[in-house]
This record gives structure tokens, sequence and C-alpha cells, in this order.
């Protein structure tokens, strides 16, 4: 069965950071595409980040690129998503996702976290 867990969500001010993380288990980790999802109120789910299998290639939403990184630690089986300079907009709930490349769509997605609320206040 696999697993997805994610912790590190909270109330922030703008402008401040936060680390997500995503521990995962029931699955080979190490050869697994992984991704970050969103979703604010009253909005659709929506890409944030993925990163391939060794970590070497990542891929971000134009809105987070230059202040989330995305990273993962293969010997832990652990998903980050580092957020900087965050904005009230940011506020979402976040879930780590794995599945089929390039995981950029609910429709790749094969497995999901059950979210950590993140909340920017202005």
């Amino acid at each position: 069965q696999v697993l997805l867990v994610e912790s590190g969500g909270g109330l922030v001010q703008a402008g401040g950071s936060l680390r997500l993380s995503c521990a995962a288990s029931g699955l080979t980790f190490s050869s697994s595409t992984m991704g970050w999802f969103r979703q604010a109120p009253g909005k659709e789910r929506e890409f944030v980040s993925r990163i391939s299998w060794s970590g070497s290639t990542t891929y971000y939403a134009d809105s987070v690129k230059g202040r989330f990184a995305i990273s993962r630690d293969n010997a832990k089986n652990t998903l980050y998503l580092q957020m900087n300079s965050l904005k009230p907009e940011d506020t979402a709930v976040y879930y780590c996702a794995t599945g089929q490349f390039p995981l950029y769509s609910d429709d790749n997605v094969a497995y999901w976290g059950q979210g950590t609320q993140v909340t920017i206040s202005s």
C-alpha cells in the first residue's frame, strides 16, 4: 500500500518561508517521479512542482518559479518543498503526489497524500 504523508504546513506572514516534507512508503521511492500540487479555497487543484527519480531534473509552475525549490532524499524516502518569499496567494492545501511522467495534472497522478494546510497572512 502506497502511503504519502505530508508535514510542515502552517501559518506564516507574507515574505516568510516554510519547508514541506512528504514521507513515502509502499513504493520504490528512488525510481518514482514525485511532485507537489496545491488547492486554494474555491479553486481547482493545480500543479506546483515535480522532480525526477534521481533529483537531477525539476520543473515548476510559473507562479512559484524562483521562490520554491523541490528536492528529495532517496535514502530517507522523503520529498521536500522549500517555499520562500511566500505570498497570500500561496495559501492552499499542498499535496504530495506520485505517478506517471510528466506528473503535471491530476490525470498523471496515481497516489495522493492527505494534504497539509499552508496559510499566508498579509
